[in-house]
């Protein structure tokens, strides 16, 4: 096996994206959807992975500084991106797949994601379409590379955005199949899909910061809120590029 999915996004960041328009849009089969149940990682296909999606609203999210507990303790939960790369380090999966990943920003508890010291750690590559845009971008992409990590595109040598265009980022270089970890692929959504009113970002961030207040996760509430104000369009984009990343690598 080449990589792993994620499975955080598809799990809580879909508001509108039912059960049934994912099984439509993954053609192209693979069987290596990552999640943790009742304590054990499962390696699935999609119909597997959208039995235990109906239970959304009690799972949690496992990044790779949880795994280890989560599975100790029976939990059940989505995996993240480092969740699924420190999965993709026990069963020696050289790749693993995310859509947005996290960064440097001012989200509680994420002041530095566990995406980033999981890509600069652990001896698997990522494959994302990039930063998310409420984090700082260029502080991100500068962190990565001052810890060894190499940046590459997958079609250019810089990136702008996730959802929303923003500033032009300079990475180093393109990928073309030589790079070993520590290694994380932007592969982008592309600008002329993306979302053109950066007014609803600010309301997103707003959302998450309530979110926050109240105990619940960040990037699902952000995630609802641009689903809301764009009539579920950025879910769908989102799970489109989720699975032109598994299609690059997988």
């Amino acid at each position: 096996m080449k990589c792993l999915i994620e499975t955080a996004l598809l799990t809580h960041g879909l508001k509108s994206v039912t059960n049934e328009e994912i099984r439509k849009a993954w053609t192209e089969g693979h069987e290596n959807l990552a999640w943790v149940s009742e304590g054990r990682i499962v390696i699935g296909g999609i119909d597997q992975y959208l039995e235990f999606r109906k239970r959304a609203k009690e799972l949690i999210r496992i990044d790779c500084d949880l795994l280890d507990s989560a599975l100790k303790e029976g939990l059940s939960g989505a995996l993240t991106a480092s969740g699924t790369m420190k999965v993709c380090q026990k069963l020696k999966v050289p790749f693993a797949v995310t859509c947005g990943m996290g960064g440097i920003g001012e989200i509680k508890g994420e002041e530095l994601c566990p995406d980033l010291p999981a890509l600069a750690d652990l001896p698997v590559s990522l494959i994302s379409a990039g930063p998310k845009d409420m984090l700082d971008r260029k502080q991100t992409i500068s962190w990565l590379i001052n810890h060894g990590v190499t940046v590459l595109g997958a079609e250019r040598d810089y990136c702008t955005g996730y959802i929303f265009t923003g500033e032009r980022i300079e990475l180093q270089g393109v990928y073309k199949g030589e790079a070993k970890p520590p290694l994380l692929i932007i592969n982008e959504i592309e600008e002329d899909k993306r979302v053109q009113d950066r007014g609803i970002l600010v309301a997103a961030v707003n959302a998450g910061r309530e979110a926050e207040q109240e105990g619940k996760y960040y990037h699902p509430a952000v995630n609802g809120k641009i689903d809301e104000l764009t009539g579920g369009y950025s879910s769908r984009l989102q799970l489109e590029a989720l699975l032109k990343n598994a299609k690059f690598l997988c």
